[in-house]
């Protein structure tokens, strides 16, 4: 099950509290103070890890809650403090606060990590407050508390090229025929109701992510459709792959609706280079309809079939030479 969207509640551990004693020993009297401090809360980390391809295969909870200090002990012992809660998150996860929305972090390398609450401070003992004229001094603090915050958390695909398109126009098969990827095919819209990831192999030992994102339809850069949903998706892509079926009805307005789609969302995505890839050259003759989509694109197109095979190489070297 494909999950880009989480929302949890993180807490850190509180201090532990500082220690009233003191010290105890035959023959030496007035010992004085020697309570000591308390241990500091663990604080809760998120850190990305690139075993992780989406929020699903993060463990099933919303309250994740780090561990108190431990209190301080006698002749001078500091409580021990709690260890950091590391929560793994796929990479490419943007971080925001849930309340506020306010956006904290993004965090797209594997490894990356960010302290999202901090562990309470450890209490004072009696020990520290000893001074010239408090020799015996009976005054101790508690430790902090933790802090507790929600967190929403959103996935962006990390790919290197993203294929684009109206639904039916075989992105999901063209992603099949390229790499290992397995994504379901049928002949009805909205097949694929989640991005697929695939790697493509190259010449020269070259390769790169290739992601198939859901059908876009007119309107989906207001939430129609599937597209809205999955669009922020597009925005880590470095090049995007549009699939134009070349014998739907009206593939150059096809086309057109796309690119008015990815201006209409912002983000850079309008600017992002593009390959055209008009699909399903095993139909028929391309003639006139071919000439109607070079009329209105202004990049490569690239001719090919994912059902024949046709055209794939040259699609693949033609997005190593823009990558």
């Amino acid at each position: 099950m494909f999950k880009d969207e989480h929302t949890i509640c993180v807490r850190s551990g509180r201090g532990g509290d500082g220690c009233v004693a003191f010290r105890r020993e035959k023959y030496i009297p007035r010992g004085g103070p020697n309570g000591g401090n308390g241990g500091s809360g663990g604080s809760v980390i998120l850190r990305t890890s690139s075993q992780l391809s989406t929020f699903s295969d993060m463990p099933d909870q919303v309250h994740f809650r780090a561990a108190k200090g431990q209190p301080g002990m006698g002749s001078h012992k500091t409580g021990a403090s709690a260890d950091d809660l590391v929560v793994e998150i796929p990479v490419g996860t943007v971080v925001f606060d849930r309340d506020s929305r306010r956006t904290l972090r993004d965090l797209d390398e594997d490894g990356a990590s960010m302290e999202v609450v901090k562990g309470g401070g450890g209490g004072r003992g009696n020990a520290s407050f000893k001074t010239s004229t408090n020799q015996a001094p009976r005054t101790s603090t508690k430790g902090e508390e933790g802090e507790e915050r929600w967190l929403h958390l959103e996935l962006k695909l990390l790919a290197d090229a993203g294929l684009v398109g109206l639904p039916n126009a075989g992105k999901s098969t063209l992603l099949s025929r390229l790499s290992r990827a397995r994504p379901k095919i049928a002949d009805y819209p909205f097949t694929t109701l989640s991005p697929y990831l695939g790697i493509v192999a190259g010449t020269g030992f070259r390769s790169f992510t290739l992601a198939d994102l859901p059908g876009l339809i007119e309107g989906a850069s207001q939430g129609h459709g599937l597209g809205h949903q999955f669009l922020r998706h597009v925005e880590r892509t470095r090049v995007l792959l549009h699939v134009v079926d070349l014998f739907a009805d009206d593939p150059a307005g096809a086309y057109r609706r796309i690119r008015g789609e990815l201006e209409a969302y912002g983000h850079g995505l309008a600017d992002r280079p593009e390959i055209v890839v008009a699909n399903k050259m095993d139909i028929g003759d391309p003639g006139e309809r071919l000439s109607e989509l070079g009329a209105v694109v202004d990049t490569d197109i690239v001719r090919v079939s994912g059902v024949s095979g046709e055209g794939l190489s040259d699609l693949v070297q033609a997005v190593l030479n823009r990558l």
